[in-house]
């Protein structure tokens, strides 16, 4: 049985792909029965697509991979807490947890909890973290200083 810290080592790595192309560092990981379903990182920048957050691209690939639109037993790991519009398609993706590993400061918490719990859009998602937060805070930081 693997740890939560494992899976969230794994989205770090993700997190790397995206910060080498000068994207937002973030990496997802989709896990469903202990097994890797879906691997993702930030490319909204590279494909200026505003929608191309780590967290809907592993959604997707998930989707894909199990022919579903419902990813139920599903966990994603994910290197920063979602934003509204990544919280709400975890939410109706019917994804039963997330674990995360920071919330940036400016992150309404409140709202995007309220998405996560929702249950008339989609499934309330157990919420857990921080994990690993300091590597994954420390990416985050180090891109934003170099960027500034």
């Amino acid at each position: 049985m693997y740890t939560d810290e494992y899976f969230m080592n794994i989205a770090l790595k993700e997190a790397k792909k995206a910060l080498k192309l000068r994207e937002v560092p973030v990496g997802a990981v989709i896990v469903k029965n202990n097994k890797i379903i879906s691997k993702a990182y930030n490319l909204r920048e590279s494909k200026t697509i505003t929608t191309q957050h780590a967290e809907i691209l592993a959604i997707e690939k998930a989707c894909k991979k199990l022919k579903n639109w419902r990813l139920l037993d599903c966990i994603i790991y994910v290197t920063m807490f979602p934003c509204p519009m990544c919280a709400s398609a975890i939410n109706q993706s019917r994804i039963n947890k997330i674990v995360y590993g920071t919330i940036p400061e400016y992150a309404n918490k409140t709202i995007i909890h309220e998405i996560l719990k929702d249950k008339y859009y989609g499934q309330p998602v157990d919420i857990v973290g921080p994990v690993m937060k300091d590597d994954c805070e420390k990416l985050l930081k180090d891109f934003f200083i170099k960027k500034r």
